[in-house]
């Protein structure tokens, strides 16, 4: 069974009485452990088709099973209760609170456990450490640099031991040598058997995965395996 399947999904945003359609009849899965791009033009949908899988927004039409379990008839907090507890995510805009330590940003999902204990130390530090930011645990968020920041998103997408992670733009707001680390981080979890879905504008970056789903005006256009991926080393890219 896929850890992912949608049939026909939809979805229509309406403004001052303007209906605009994002999505129209997306049909596609994706298997446990998969790395998988999401990969079209701004205004192709991608972002919205992440939001949708990523349990943020609900479609208008069509199906979404998750590991089995169909997310559009599942209560508003059931989502939630689902998005905590197995789902991370990774933003363009990093989306850390300024005024707080690295520490306790990443603890920040471990706040909605029903049983918040002292594991959570322990969670903390071992998210920090899988993406080489424990020197950097009592500083606070506006002291690092962006890919520094983007390294403590990820440590946060992962505190919850989540089985997908939703990348959008990981690297949008960062430079070259900043961006190879984070998908060395992706490429990483990915080996380790979590599954990552990335969503990106940008060839290259894509073609670090090892799928590519391509999006344009709201259809799946393209479906196709990486034949020369892209692997992040330290500061440079070799292929495979």
């Amino acid at each position: 069974m896929p850890l992912i399947s949608v049939k026909d999904l939809c979805k229509t945003y309406e403004n001052e009485g303007v209906r605009t359609s994002v999505l129209h009849d997306v049909s596609f899965s994706v298997e446990k452990g998969e790395f998988v791009a999401i990969m079209g033009p701004s205004g192709s949908g991608k972002s919205t088709l992440m939001h949708i899988l990523g349990l943020l927004e609900r479609s208008d039409c069509g199906t979404y099973l998750l590991d089995g379990r169909n997310a559009t008839e599942l209560s508003d907090d059931e989502l939630a209760g689902l998005r905590n507890r197995r789902i991370g995510f990774v933003f363009q805009a990093f989306n850390l609170l300024p005024k707080t330590t690295v520490e306790e940003n990443v603890e920040l999902p471990l706040l909605y456990d029903e049983d918040p204990t002292e594991r959570n130390g322990k969670r903390v530090a071992a998210a920090l450490e899988a993406v080489g930011m424990t020197h950097r645990a009592k500083y606070f968020s506006g002291q690092l640099s962006g890919g520094e920041k983007q390294r403590v998103a990820i440590a946060r997408a992962l505190v919850n031991d989540p089985d997908i992670v939703f990348a959008d733009e990981p690297t949008g707001n960062l430079d070259s040598k900043s961006g190879l680390q984070v998908m060395k981080i992706l490429q990483q979890l990915n080996d380790a058997g979590r599954t990552v879905i990335l969503v990106t504008h940008e060839t290259l970056t894509a073609e670090h995965a090892k799928r590519i789903l391509r999006v344009a005006d709201g259809r799946i256009v393209g479906d196709e395996p990486v034949t020369n991926r892209r692997i992040a080393r330290d500061g440079e890219v070799t292929l495979k």
